[in-house]
């Protein structure tokens, strides 16, 4: 997948402004607060439908603006070229997708696919299970048709299951309501289950090359229950009266976590910047099976490089990547000298006082 052209207006820092990014290494050049992520922020808000860095209401939209919009023309494989447009404003939003008007953002999740490496990617590892789901989840709704429609018949159910608890509602009533969370949670577990599955071996092998010294790794998935022991219904069934007291349902997939076991070490005995490494890692094996899936990489984003990993880790993470072929966008205040001289063609550009430029 090929970025050609990402147009902001009243993005962040950005009154107007245009980037026109080259097939494989660019790199953005400027001071902090320049607005070199929020380039990087409005190609990821348009491809999983949400910022990395807060809500679109909370510093996204240009002071003094009712909305911010961003629009995108990319090619993906050998299609014709495509063209997605937002317009936020926090609350409400309003998009297009090749001419046509968007329902839902999900139809620009589904279009454009973008895999971002940012300072926040360390919550994959260290933070709570939300962010781990969210990991896979993306990933499955990218290379599974139905993987939606069980997603959204399961919450549906699932809040339909956490008012009737709050109410204190009849048995017949919770019966029905179980029985359509286990059809869709057990489905959604299998697809799940599936993807960690596909994902092991492009994990293994990205571990190989930025992490060797961890040695063997292993993903798991815990599916939000005793699973081994009772089915989804049974265990619904038993935790009905805990749920009950609680006013909620505490257990079933919306509490399904991405377990990580490494050859002889916890993940808590990681040092920072072995945690960040795993992260990278983690992020490199989902984009890696997009493209074993897709027959293309995705576009790859990779905030701030130089300050999230030393020199050694940046090195051996440009070898996975220049090999890739993908489409790379790199962030950082100037040229990282482990891309000085070894991306033959990289296109530079300088982001200062609102204005993209390219420099090389």
């Amino acid at each position: 997948m090929r970025i050609e052209r990402l147009r902001l207006q009243h993005f962040r820092c950005f009154e107007q402004a245009e980037f026109r990014p080259e097939p494989g290494f660019n790199l953005l050049t400027g001071a902090n607060g320049s607005g070199k992520t929020s380039v990087l922020e409005a190609l990821h808000l348009l491809a999983h439908g949400r910022s990395f860095r807060g809500r679109v209401r909370d510093g996204l939209v240009q002071r003094g603006r009712a909305a911010l919009e961003v629009v995108v023309d990319w090619q993906a494989g050998d299609e014709v070229s495509r063209r997605a447009g937002l317009r936020h404003a926090g609350s409400q939003w309003q998009a297009r997708l090749d001419g046509q008007e968007v329902q839902q953002l999900g139809q620009l999740v589904a279009a454009l696919t973008v895999v971002s490496f940012e300072p926040g990617s360390h919550a994959l590892i260290e933070g709570g299970s939300e962010n781990r789901r969210r990991y896979l989840d993306w990933g499955l709704f990218h290379v599974e048709q139905d993987f939606l429609s069980f997603w959204r018949r399961y919450m549906r159910a699932l809040k339909q299951r956490n008012a009737l608890l709050r109410q204190r509602g009849s048995s017949a009533q919770l019966e029905g309501w179980e029985r359509e969370l286990t059809v869709h949670g057990e489905l959604l577990t299998h697809q799940r289950e599936a993807h960690v599955a596909g994902l092991q071996p492009h994990l293994e092998q990205c571990i190989a090359l930025l992490l060797p010294e961890l040695g063997a790794i292993t993903l798991r998935l815990s599916p939000g229950w005793k699973a081994g022991e009772l089915g989804l219904g049974d265990t619904l069934l038993l935790s009905r009266e805990r749920d009950l007291q609680l006013g909620h349902t505490s257990v079933g997939p919306h509490r399904a976590d991405l377990k990580i076991a490494l050859d002889g070490v916890t993940a808590e005995c990681l040092s920072r910047g072995q945690t960040k490494q795993l992260a990278l890692a983690l992020v490199l094996a989902q984009a890696r099976y997009l493209a074993k899936a897709f027959g293309y990489w995705p576009v790859l984003q990779l905030d701030d490089l130089g300050a999230e990993l030393d020199r050694a880790h940046q090195e051996r993470t440009l070898d996975v990547i220049e090999r890739s072929g993908a489409q790379v966008l790199i962030t950082g205040t100037e040229i990282p000298a482990t891309l000085a001289g070894r991306v033959g063609g990289m296109a530079v550009f300088h982001v200062e006082r609102g204005q993209i430029q390219r420099v090389d």
